[in-house]
């Protein structure tokens, strides 16, 4: 089969999604069972894979769909759950007192708290938990979840305590070929991997360090009653300090730490300090700036999730309304740092189809260690801890166990389709699988100009699996052999493949349902991705850009 027709073959089903959901808007209820059937097709049919192994991966996606809907529902029922004790209510009154402003609580709460809960959780969590809190401060539900996917950038590549890079860059790199290199020029994995890290850093913190600003003028701009870039620009001296107490500690803790905390603790030297001076209302502007009345909403800002305010009343003090999320990140690092045992103890139980169907392919759940089984306890705890009635926690089971039918119905069809792409490799035609295929067409085309182009296909990676971590699995080896025909440093390239997956996570559909399911703005994906789509390609510009400083202008050199 020609090349040419291979990629057209291999980029159509991608297509076909962009142009149904962001050109004709229609909903990823109606369009992903169509783009997995479309992508069913092309690899049965032009790709020679078995019918069998289509199946097989289906059923891998179907894991995966299991995990996702399961974080999707414990961080909604954790929610309702401080909906119903009246804890939304004191939380609200308490970001109020630290500022009414919402372009300052955009940068607290979704900049900083958002990066905190990726660096300790990573796998779409911080949407999943910062979406609805927004909804529940009174945020449009649409303004939330594009918040919320854009939070997905730059704390990415070190979520999970650095997830992407200790398994994505890691396991991509598995290789004979990489050992060798490796090992003719003395160095092990894990020093090769902190050189990785170092450029990393460097890269998302020049990148990065304005995406607070830009969070708070695509709100004022889309979402505010002016439609005014100008009254978010008003903020900048405050956006621009958050961005950089952020991503000094970040790229300090990637230079001499490792790619396990930069995130974490970057997000919290940020929100020490950047509560603080909202507090006492250093480089805050002097006007307050709020969305316009709910009434003058349109239809289509509003989801179905309802946080009323009118409940109980209890006497609670913000501290004690803010322990279950407190407990929450507190599990999640305990849970996730490598050093300590109990990942490792929560992984041991797990659900397990080795071979599916007789095929190379394997599914995977482990339970008790996704972020789902942490938000769910501490749901249950909740009801100790703020004194909760049983009629008032069924209420929140029932309200949050209707969220998740519509959400799955996309999500059966929208994982599985990413488990066919990336297991269209396994076929009877010697074809690369389908992401490969673009990739290697992209870079044929770009030859020298591929640092240029190299974010863009970690962008891709995400944008098809929806994990930084599976684009690095997917690409890294490309890109690695590919730095090398081109004589110009592996370190660098793998560190622009790495940051670019981090950058496609704003753009990944499943995410975008996943994030739009927790506040009930289901149908509205088309309309997320165009304006996710925005900070999506300042990024991935923005990082090639840089890296093409760096390589061709700069000199930076590699180990090989």
């Amino acid at each position: 089969m020609n090349t040419n027709i291979q990629v057209i073959l291999a980029s159509f089903p991608i297509v076909f999604a962009g142009i149904m959901l962001i050109g004709f808007r229609i909903s990823a209820r109606v369009v992903m069972p169509l783009v997995y059937a479309c992508t069913a097709i092309i690899a049965l049919l032009f790709w020679q894979v078995s019918f069998t192994h289509i199946v097989a991966a289906s059923i891998q996606g179907i894991f995966i769909t299991f995990d996702i809907l399961f974080i999707i529902f414990s961080a909604i029922l954790l929610l309702n759950t401080l909906k119903h004790s009246g804890a939304i209510s004191v939380i609200r009154r308490g970001f109020s007192k630290i500022s009414d402003d919402r372009r300052i609580q955009v940068v607290i709460i979704c900049w900083l708290f958002g990066s905190f809960i990726e660096g300790a959780s990573g796998f779409g969590t911080p949407a999943a938990i910062v979406a609805p809190l927004l909804v529940a401060l009174g945020f449009p539900a649409f303004a939330a979840v594009m918040l919320g996917m854009m939070v997905q950038s730059t704390p990415v590549t070190f979520g999970a305590v650095g997830t992407p890079v200790l398994v994505g860059l890691r396991g991509g790199l598995d290789s004979q070929l990489v050992s060798t290199q490796l090992a003719s020029s003395g160095l092990q994995m894990s020093d090769y991997l902190q050189q990785i890290t170092v450029h990393i850093v460097t890269l998302h913190a020049i990148t990065g360090t304005i995406m607070p600003l830009l969070m708070v003028v695509m709100m004022t701009r889309f979402f505010g009653e002016r439609r005014s870039w100008s009254e978010g620009l008003s903020v900048f001296p405050f956006a621009l300090l958050s961005g950089l107490t952020f991503t000094i500690p970040y790229a300090l803790t990637g230079y001499f730490l490792g790619p396990e905390f930069p995130s974490i603790l970057g997000a919290l030297i940020g929100l020490a300090i950047m509560i603080t001076c909202a507090k006492r209302k250093f480089l805050v502007p002097k006007d307050t700036w709020n969305f316009a009345p709910v009434e003058q909403w349109p239809a289509n800002w509003m989801g179905k999730l309802e946080v009323k305010f009118d409940v109980t009343s209890r006497d609670m003090s913000l501290s004690k309304a803010w322990l279950p999320y407190l407990i929450v990140v507190v599990l999640l690092i305990i849970t996730r740092m490598p050093q300590l045992p109990v990942g490792s103890l929560l992984k041991a139980f797990h659900i397990r189809w080795q071979g599916i169907l007789g095929t190379e392919i394997s599914a995977l759940s482990t339970p008790l260690y996704l972020p789902g089984t942490i938000l769910l306890i501490v749901a249950f705890m909740t009801i100790f801890i703020h004194r909760m009635s049983g009629t008032e926690f069924r209420s929140a089971l029932s309200e949050s166990s209707r969220t998740l039918l519509s959400a799955g119905f996309v999500l059966v069809f929208t994982i599985p389709m990413v488990r066919l792409y990336i297991n269209s490799g396994m076929n009877t035609s010697d074809l690369p699988s389908m992401p490969i295929v673009m990739a290697a067409w992209v870079s044929a085309s770009m030859g020298e100009l591929w640092p240029l182009f190299a974010p863009f296909v970690g962008a891709l990676g995400a944008f098809i699996a929806g994990s930084n971590t599976v684009s690095n699995l997917m690409f890294s080896l490309f890109q690695f052999e590919l730095a090398q025909s081109l004589s110009i440093p592996t370190t660098m390239i793998l560190a622009l493949q790495a940051v670019g997956a981090a950058a496609g996570n704003m753009i990944a559909i499943h995410n975008v349902v996943a994030a739009s399911a927790t506040v009930g703005l289901l149908g509205q994906e088309g309309a997320t991705l165009r304006l996710t789509i925005l900070p999506t390609l300042y990024y991935l510009l923005m990082t090639g850009l840089l890296g093409a400083i760096a390589i061709y202008g700069l000199g930076v050199v590699g180990p090989f």
